[in-house]
């Protein structure tokens, strides 16, 4: 028996595609059936929800955003320039497998995939955006360009003394010598209005910098209120009750995403805000049981130095592509004029 790839309508299907999600390996909320919505309607993308069966049993799913432009269409996962990072197929039910089976349905998925998509959109480009399968193969197999892409991920393994004490030791100084201010700052979660304060905030160092951000604070908001509560939480460090800086977190079922936010800043106390923060998320999720927070990126040099302080480990995403190079320009030019 093979595996058939069904599609679903994120309208018509949704709970019925977020019961695979809760059940898949390495998914997280922005694959939630609402979540695609507001990315597709943000990028002017269509999603098409991708479930392959084997019999009756799940064994993966895959999102993906069509683009069309003329007589062109682009197949991308996650939407371009959504600000979503990984997306891409999953895959559900491999562990209790073993491995010589688990190749084989991973391969037969994979390929049932970019056999629909290749059918019923014909794309002259795709690019599948931080990939999270153990086995990337099959896309090479299938005429794929992959490229490794890291980040830096730390294990919330042990308890709150040990994890603070693998930090290096200017991380350490600084959390440590903010207890001297105290009474005098609060980092704790915020409000949805503290979303708009840490988004500009982005947009400004961005624009800072001469560079674009399309990140819209109505996206953000809307992602807030449909997805579950407590998919995304919005940590915020206030002086004297105002609004300094913040970070947006992702809550997976077992690791937080370090999505936006962490500005560098400069304030009349001598606190290390960003340490601050994302000391507070990393005790606090270790409080609530999670395993691992992904710091979402390590190949910008500037900010490795930073993230490199709280001694996480290197894992590895892949972005996969194929086709024409031109229209992810095009695109490129299209978010631009937005």
């Amino acid at each position: 028996m093979g595996i058939d790839i069904e599609h679903l309508d994120p309208h018509e299907d949704g709970d019925e595609w977020d019961r695979y999600v809760d059940r898949a390996d390495r998914t997280h909320p922005f694959y939630y059936a609402d979540a695609l919505s507001l990315q597709a309607g943000d990028t002017e993308t269509t999603v098409h929800l991708l479930v392959g069966f084997k019999g009756q049993e799940v064994v993966g799913l895959f999102p993906v955003f069509a683009y069309r432009k003329g007589p062109v269409t682009g197949v991308f996962s996650p939407a371009p320039y959504s600000w979503v990072h990984y997306l891409g197929p999953v895959m559900c039910n491999l562990a209790k497998l073993k491995q010589r089976k688990a190749d084989r349905r991973a391969k037969a998925f994979l390929e049932g995939c970019l056999e629909w998509i290749e059918d019923e959109l014909s794309p002259v480009y795709t690019k599948f955006d931080a990939v999270a399968v153990d086995d990337i193969r099959p896309f090479t197999w299938s005429g794929y360009e992959i490229e490794p892409e890291p980040t830096y991920v730390v294990d919330l393994d042990c308890d709150e003394s040990t994890l603070l004490d693998r930090f290096s030791s200017d991380a350490r100084q600084n959390i440590r010598a903010a207890d001297e201010f105290e009474g005098q700052y609060t980092i704790e979660e915020g409000s949805i209005d503290d979303i708009d304060r840490i988004v500009e905030q982005v947009r400004a160092r961005y624009e800072s910098q001469g560079r674009s951000f399309h990140l819209s604070t109505s996206f953000v908001r809307s992602l807030y209120e449909v997805l579950p509560p407590g998919s995304i939480r919005p940590y915020v460090c206030r002086i004297d009750g105002t609004f300094q800086g913040g970070i947006l977190v992702v809550d997976g079922d077992t690791t937080r995403y370090r999505w936006q936010g962490g500005v560098k800043l400069e304030t009349d106390l001598d606190l290390s805000i960003n340490d601050l923060l994302d000391w507070h998320v990393m005790s606090t999720g270790l409080e609530a049981g999670f395993e691992e927070y992904d710091l979402v990126g390590a190949g910008v040099p500037s900010i490795n130095r930073y993230k490199a302080k709280f001694n996480p480990r290197l894992e590895t995403y892949y972005t996969v592509t194929t086709g024409t190079y031109g229209v992810d320009m095009l695109i490129d030019r299209y978010r631009k004029r937005k």
